[in-house]
Protein backbone atom coordinates (compact mmCIF):
# COMPACT_ATOMS: atom_id res chain seq x y z
CA UNK A 1 0.00 0.00 0.00
CA UNK A 2 0.96 3.48 -0.69
CA UNK A 3 1.92 6.32 1.47
CA UNK A 4 -0.92 7.76 0.01
CA UNK A 5 -3.38 5.18 0.25
CA UNK A 6 -2.35 4.66 3.50
CA UNK A 7 -3.26 8.10 4.50
CA UNK A 8 -6.54 8.06 3.28
CA UNK A 9 -6.87 4.51 5.58
CA UNK A 10 -6.38 6.38 8.78
CA UNK A 11 -8.12 9.26 7.75
CA UNK A 12 -11.36 7.72 6.94
CA UNK A 13 -11.07 5.98 10.22
CA UNK A 14 -10.37 9.24 12.27
CA UNK A 15 -13.64 10.30 9.95
CA UNK A 16 -15.34 7.23 11.63
CA UNK A 17 -14.73 8.50 14.94
CA UNK A 18 -15.74 12.44 14.39
CA UNK A 19 -19.03 10.75 13.19
CA UNK A 20 -19.68 9.27 16.90
CA UNK A 21 -20.27 12.51 18.13
CA UNK A 22 -23.01 13.78 15.18
CA UNK A 23 -25.39 16.48 16.72
CA UNK A 24 -23.33 16.29 20.02
CA UNK A 25 -20.84 19.07 19.24
CA UNK A 26 -22.42 22.29 18.42
CA UNK A 27 -21.24 24.90 18.18
CA UNK A 28 -17.93 23.04 17.80
CA UNK A 29 -17.06 21.08 14.72
CA UNK A 30 -17.01 17.34 14.70
CA UNK A 31 -13.58 15.94 14.72
CA UNK A 32 -11.78 12.51 15.01
CA UNK A 33 -8.11 11.86 15.33
CA UNK A 34 -6.11 8.59 15.19
CA UNK A 35 -2.29 8.22 16.43
CA UNK A 36 -0.74 5.75 14.02
CA UNK A 37 3.08 3.75 14.77
CA UNK A 38 4.57 1.51 12.32
CA UNK A 39 1.06 1.45 10.59
CA UNK A 40 -0.73 0.12 14.10
CA UNK A 41 -3.64 2.15 15.79
CA UNK A 42 -2.02 2.65 19.03
CA UNK A 43 -4.51 5.65 20.08
CA UNK A 44 -7.89 6.74 19.07
CA UNK A 45 -10.30 9.68 19.90
CA UNK A 46 -13.14 12.37 18.97
CA UNK A 47 -14.59 15.74 20.48
CA UNK A 48 -17.41 14.58 22.50
CA UNK A 49 -18.79 17.92 22.98
CA UNK A 50 -18.63 21.67 23.37
CA UNK A 51 -16.16 22.44 26.05
CA UNK A 52 -14.62 18.81 26.73
CA UNK A 53 -11.14 17.88 25.36
CA UNK A 54 -10.26 17.88 21.72
CA UNK A 55 -9.96 15.07 19.38
CA UNK A 56 -6.01 15.23 19.38
CA UNK A 57 -5.77 15.39 23.15
CA UNK A 58 -8.27 12.17 23.71
CA UNK A 59 -6.48 10.14 21.05
CA UNK A 60 -2.76 11.16 22.60
CA UNK A 61 -4.47 10.40 26.08
CA UNK A 62 -5.43 7.01 24.69
CA UNK A 63 -1.99 6.56 22.90
CA UNK A 64 0.05 7.00 26.06
CA UNK A 65 3.66 6.57 25.64
CA UNK A 66 3.25 5.21 22.10
CA UNK A 67 2.57 8.64 20.90
CA UNK A 68 5.99 9.39 20.68
CA UNK A 69 7.25 9.98 17.19
CA UNK A 70 3.71 8.84 15.70
CA UNK A 71 1.91 9.71 13.13
CA UNK A 72 -1.35 11.45 14.26
CA UNK A 73 -4.59 12.12 11.94
CA UNK A 74 -6.83 14.30 12.65
CA UNK A 75 -10.06 15.49 10.44
CA UNK A 76 -9.67 19.57 11.05
CA UNK A 77 -6.86 21.52 11.41
CA UNK A 78 -5.91 21.35 15.32
CA UNK A 79 -6.60 24.51 17.37
CA UNK A 80 -3.44 26.77 18.01
CA UNK A 81 -5.40 29.32 20.42
CA UNK A 82 -6.31 29.10 23.94
CA UNK A 83 -10.01 28.78 23.88
CA UNK A 84 -12.52 26.63 26.45
CA UNK A 85 -9.22 24.50 26.16
CA UNK A 86 -5.57 24.60 25.43
CA UNK A 87 -4.32 24.49 22.15
CA UNK A 88 -3.77 21.27 20.70
CA UNK A 89 -1.00 22.13 18.95
CA UNK A 90 0.90 22.46 22.46
CA UNK A 91 -0.27 18.55 23.17
CA UNK A 92 0.91 17.77 19.81
CA UNK A 93 4.33 19.14 20.36
CA UNK A 94 4.31 18.09 23.77
CA UNK A 95 3.27 14.18 22.55
CA UNK A 96 6.45 14.01 20.63
CA UNK A 97 4.25 13.74 17.37
CA UNK A 98 6.92 13.18 14.60
CA UNK A 99 4.16 13.53 12.15
CA UNK A 100 0.56 15.25 11.14
CA UNK A 101 -2.06 14.78 8.82
CA UNK A 102 -5.08 16.93 8.36
CA UNK A 103 -7.87 16.48 6.59
CA UNK A 104 -9.08 20.39 5.94
CA UNK A 105 -7.93 23.60 7.41
CA UNK A 106 -9.61 25.61 9.68
CA UNK A 107 -11.88 27.58 7.65
CA UNK A 108 -11.97 30.44 10.01
CA UNK A 109 -9.56 32.74 7.65
CA UNK A 110 -7.63 34.08 10.94
CA UNK A 111 -6.78 30.48 11.92
CA UNK A 112 -5.88 28.91 8.76
CA UNK A 113 -2.71 27.60 7.98
CA UNK A 114 -1.23 28.86 11.37
CA UNK A 115 -1.48 25.13 12.89
CA UNK A 116 0.37 23.78 10.10
CA UNK A 117 3.19 26.73 10.75
CA UNK A 118 3.60 26.15 14.11
CA UNK A 119 3.79 22.18 13.95
CA UNK A 120 6.77 22.42 10.94
CA UNK A 121 8.61 24.87 13.05
CA UNK A 122 8.72 22.78 16.04
CA UNK A 123 9.79 19.89 13.49
CA UNK A 124 6.73 17.82 13.01
CA UNK A 125 6.40 17.14 9.02
CA UNK A 126 2.85 17.92 8.61
CA UNK A 127 0.30 17.10 5.57
CA UNK A 128 -3.15 18.70 5.25
CA UNK A 129 -5.74 17.87 2.23
CA UNK A 130 -5.99 13.94 2.94
CA UNK A 131 -10.04 13.34 2.47
CA UNK A 132 -10.89 17.00 2.10
CA UNK A 133 -14.21 17.25 1.00
CA UNK A 134 -15.43 14.43 3.22
CA UNK A 135 -13.65 16.31 6.15
CA UNK A 136 -14.89 19.26 4.81
CA UNK A 137 -18.91 17.96 4.14
CA UNK A 138 -18.70 16.41 8.01
CA UNK A 139 -18.99 20.19 9.19
CA UNK A 140 -20.26 22.19 6.57
CA UNK A 141 -23.06 24.14 9.19
CA UNK A 142 -19.83 24.76 11.30
CA UNK A 143 -17.79 26.06 8.13
CA UNK A 144 -20.37 28.11 6.82
CA UNK A 145 -21.17 29.70 10.20
CA UNK A 146 -18.08 30.27 10.72
CA UNK A 147 -17.57 32.26 7.19
CA UNK A 148 -21.00 34.09 7.57
CA UNK A 149 -22.27 34.28 10.89
CA UNK A 150 -25.46 32.53 9.66
CA UNK A 151 -26.40 28.97 10.16
CA UNK A 152 -26.82 26.26 7.29
CA UNK A 153 -30.23 26.09 5.78
CA UNK A 154 -31.12 22.39 4.89
CA UNK A 155 -34.74 22.29 3.40
CA UNK A 156 -35.77 18.92 3.71
CA UNK A 157 -39.06 17.54 1.99
CA UNK A 158 -40.73 14.11 1.06
CA UNK A 159 -43.43 14.30 -1.71
CA UNK A 160 -44.83 11.37 -4.35
CA UNK A 161 -43.17 10.82 -7.37
CA UNK A 162 -45.10 13.72 -8.87
CA UNK A 163 -43.85 16.43 -6.82
CA UNK A 164 -46.99 16.58 -4.31
CA UNK A 165 -46.11 16.53 -0.05
CA UNK A 166 -49.93 16.16 0.59
CA UNK A 167 -53.19 15.64 -0.70
CA UNK A 168 -56.01 18.63 -1.16
CA UNK A 169 -56.80 18.51 2.29
CA UNK A 170 -53.73 18.16 3.78
CA UNK A 171 -53.57 14.73 4.54
CA UNK A 172 -49.66 13.95 4.21
CA UNK A 173 -49.25 10.65 6.84
CA UNK A 174 -47.01 8.88 5.93
CA UNK A 175 -45.52 9.84 2.13
CA UNK A 176 -42.53 8.05 2.93
CA UNK A 177 -41.18 5.02 4.84
CA UNK A 178 -39.50 3.71 8.15
CA UNK A 179 -36.14 4.10 6.70
CA UNK A 180 -36.46 7.44 5.57
CA UNK A 181 -38.64 8.81 8.37
CA UNK A 182 -35.32 7.34 10.35
CA UNK A 183 -33.11 9.42 8.42
CA UNK A 184 -35.07 12.06 9.50
CA UNK A 185 -34.63 11.95 13.13
CA UNK A 186 -30.54 11.80 11.86
CA UNK A 187 -30.78 15.05 10.10
CA UNK A 188 -33.39 16.63 13.38
CA UNK A 189 -30.37 15.51 16.06
CA UNK A 190 -27.77 17.42 13.45
CA UNK A 191 -29.64 20.56 13.32
CA UNK A 192 -29.63 23.57 16.02
CA UNK A 193 -32.90 24.46 15.05
CA UNK A 194 -36.29 23.02 12.99
CA UNK A 195 -38.63 25.45 10.95
CA UNK A 196 -41.61 24.79 9.33
CA UNK A 197 -45.06 26.47 8.88
CA UNK A 198 -47.80 27.46 10.76
CA UNK A 199 -50.29 25.58 8.66
CA UNK A 200 -47.98 22.44 9.21
CA UNK A 201 -48.41 22.73 12.47
CA UNK A 202 -52.00 22.79 12.88
CA UNK A 203 -52.40 20.22 10.40
CA UNK A 204 -49.57 17.71 10.93
CA UNK A 205 -49.24 18.53 14.67
CA UNK A 206 -45.62 17.56 14.18
CA UNK A 207 -43.40 17.59 17.77
CA UNK A 208 -40.57 19.16 16.31
CA UNK A 209 -38.08 17.02 18.70
CA UNK A 210 -35.47 14.31 18.11
CA UNK A 211 -37.74 10.92 19.44
CA UNK A 212 -34.71 8.42 18.53
CA UNK A 213 -33.20 8.02 21.15
CA UNK A 214 -35.74 9.05 23.45
CA UNK A 215 -32.95 10.31 25.97
CA UNK A 216 -31.54 12.81 23.18
CA UNK A 217 -29.99 16.12 25.31
CA UNK A 218 -29.74 18.12 22.82
CA UNK A 219 -33.36 18.57 21.73
CA UNK A 220 -33.31 21.42 18.95
CA UNK A 221 -34.95 24.51 18.76
CA UNK A 222 -38.27 24.94 17.24
CA UNK A 223 -39.22 27.99 15.00
CA UNK A 224 -43.23 28.33 13.43
CA UNK A 225 -43.01 30.31 10.26
CA UNK A 226 -46.01 32.36 10.96
CA UNK A 227 -47.62 35.57 11.10
CA UNK A 228 -50.40 34.53 13.09
CA UNK A 229 -50.40 32.83 16.88
CA UNK A 230 -53.59 32.18 17.89
CA UNK A 231 -52.52 28.29 18.62
CA UNK A 232 -53.99 25.56 19.90
CA UNK A 233 -51.89 25.16 22.97
CA UNK A 234 -52.52 21.53 23.12
CA UNK A 235 -50.47 21.41 19.76
CA UNK A 236 -47.28 18.74 20.35
CA UNK A 237 -44.77 21.87 19.74
CA UNK A 238 -46.01 23.28 22.94
CA UNK A 239 -45.55 19.69 24.76
CA UNK A 240 -42.43 20.74 26.34
CA UNK A 241 -42.18 23.39 28.64
CA UNK A 242 -38.33 24.24 28.50
CA UNK A 243 -38.62 24.61 24.74
CA UNK A 244 -41.44 26.23 23.56
CA UNK A 245 -41.57 27.61 19.84
CA UNK A 246 -40.76 30.47 18.72
CA UNK A 247 -42.93 32.52 15.90
CA UNK A 248 -41.23 34.54 13.29
CA UNK A 249 -42.02 34.90 9.51
CA UNK A 250 -39.25 36.42 7.70
CA UNK A 251 -40.23 37.37 4.04
CA UNK A 252 -37.56 38.52 1.76
CA UNK A 253 -34.21 38.66 1.33
CA UNK A 254 -33.77 41.34 3.78
CA UNK A 255 -35.63 39.95 6.16
CA UNK A 256 -34.37 36.60 5.93
CA UNK A 257 -30.67 37.92 6.03
CA UNK A 258 -31.80 39.44 9.29
CA UNK A 259 -32.98 36.55 10.75
CA UNK A 260 -30.29 34.00 10.30
CA UNK A 261 -28.01 36.37 10.79
CA UNK A 262 -29.94 36.77 14.33
CA UNK A 263 -29.73 32.89 14.69
CA UNK A 264 -26.40 32.81 14.06
CA UNK A 265 -24.91 35.21 17.09
CA UNK A 266 -27.68 32.43 19.20
CA UNK A 267 -25.05 29.52 18.39
CA UNK A 268 -27.50 27.99 15.58
CA UNK A 269 -25.36 26.51 13.04
CA UNK A 270 -27.58 24.69 11.17
CA UNK A 271 -31.16 25.02 10.22
CA UNK A 272 -33.00 22.34 9.31
CA UNK A 273 -36.20 23.56 7.03
CA UNK A 274 -39.02 20.57 7.20
CA UNK A 275 -42.31 22.40 5.34
CA UNK A 276 -44.14 22.95 4.07
CA UNK A 277 -44.75 24.22 0.32
CA UNK A 278 -45.13 28.27 1.22
CA UNK A 279 -42.19 28.03 3.12
CA UNK A 280 -39.93 25.59 1.04
CA UNK A 281 -40.95 28.66 -1.92
CA UNK A 282 -40.04 31.42 0.69
CA UNK A 283 -36.70 30.44 1.55
CA UNK A 284 -35.92 29.47 -1.47
CA UNK A 285 -36.73 32.69 -3.28
CA UNK A 286 -34.66 34.62 -0.77
CA UNK A 287 -32.03 32.83 -1.62
CA UNK A 288 -30.94 31.37 1.84
CA UNK A 289 -31.27 27.60 0.79
CA UNK A 290 -27.18 26.05 1.34
CA UNK A 291 -28.79 22.50 0.14
CA UNK A 292 -31.70 20.09 -0.27
CA UNK A 293 -32.44 16.95 1.17
CA UNK A 294 -35.26 15.39 -0.78
CA UNK A 295 -36.94 12.19 0.09
CA UNK A 296 -39.02 10.89 -3.05
CA UNK A 297 -41.47 7.47 -2.74
CA UNK A 298 -42.60 5.65 -4.98
CA UNK A 299 -45.93 6.81 -5.41
CA UNK A 300 -48.32 9.04 -7.77
CA UNK A 301 -50.83 10.83 -5.76
CA UNK A 302 -52.27 12.93 -8.79
CA UNK A 303 -55.15 15.42 -8.10
CA UNK A 304 -54.94 19.41 -8.98
CA UNK A 305 -55.33 20.17 -5.58
CA UNK A 306 -52.60 17.86 -3.84
CA UNK A 307 -50.22 20.34 -2.46
CA UNK A 308 -46.56 20.72 -4.01
CA UNK A 309 -43.68 20.43 -2.56
CA UNK A 310 -42.62 23.96 -3.54
CA UNK A 311 -45.82 26.64 -3.67
CA UNK A 312 -45.36 30.44 -3.88
CA UNK A 313 -45.90 32.09 -6.62
CA UNK A 314 -45.77 30.81 -10.23
CA UNK A 315 -42.09 31.43 -12.27
CA UNK A 316 -42.51 33.35 -15.34
CA UNK A 317 -39.88 31.38 -17.36
CA UNK A 318 -38.33 28.20 -16.61
CA UNK A 319 -34.84 30.05 -16.16
CA UNK A 320 -36.05 31.48 -13.09
CA UNK A 321 -35.41 27.69 -11.54
CA UNK A 322 -33.12 27.13 -8.81
CA UNK A 323 -29.97 24.78 -9.65
CA UNK A 324 -28.99 21.81 -7.99
CA UNK A 325 -24.84 21.14 -7.89
CA UNK A 326 -23.24 18.02 -6.35
CA UNK A 327 -26.66 16.11 -6.61
CA UNK A 328 -26.27 12.58 -4.85
CA UNK A 329 -28.76 9.99 -5.29
CA UNK A 330 -29.24 6.93 -2.79
CA UNK A 331 -31.48 4.39 -1.81
CA UNK A 332 -33.39 4.95 1.97
CA UNK A 333 -35.47 1.22 2.05
CA UNK A 334 -38.18 1.83 -1.22
CA UNK A 335 -37.67 5.80 -1.22
CA UNK A 336 -35.33 7.77 -2.89
CA UNK A 337 -33.61 10.51 -1.66
CA UNK A 338 -31.97 13.22 -3.79
CA UNK A 339 -29.42 15.77 -2.21
CA UNK A 340 -27.91 18.47 -3.46
CA UNK A 341 -26.48 22.21 -3.22
CA UNK A 342 -28.38 24.92 -4.48
CA UNK A 343 -27.02 27.67 -6.98
CA UNK A 344 -27.25 31.28 -5.32
CA UNK A 345 -25.51 34.32 -4.39
CA UNK A 346 -25.30 33.89 -0.50
CA UNK A 347 -24.01 30.51 -0.61
CA UNK A 348 -20.42 30.54 -0.15
CA UNK A 349 -18.11 27.76 -1.35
Amino acid sequence: MSAQAADSRWMRRALSLAKRAWGRTSPNPMVGSVVVQKDREVGAGYHHQAGQPHAEVNALRDAGSAARDADVFVTLEPCCTHGRTPPCTEALIEAGARRVVIGCLDPNPAHAGRAVTILQEAGIEVVSGVQEQSCQELNEAFFHWIQTGRPFVLLKMAMTLDGKIATAGGDSKWVTGPKARAHVQRLRRWADAIMVGGETVRVDNPSLTVRTPEDWPCQPRKLVWSRRIDFDRRLNVWADPANPPRFAAPDGSESWQDFLAELGTQGVTALLIEGGGELASACLRAGFVDKVAFFIAPKILGGRGSRPVVAGPNPDALMDAFGVDQLKVRHVGPDILLTGYVNHVHRTN
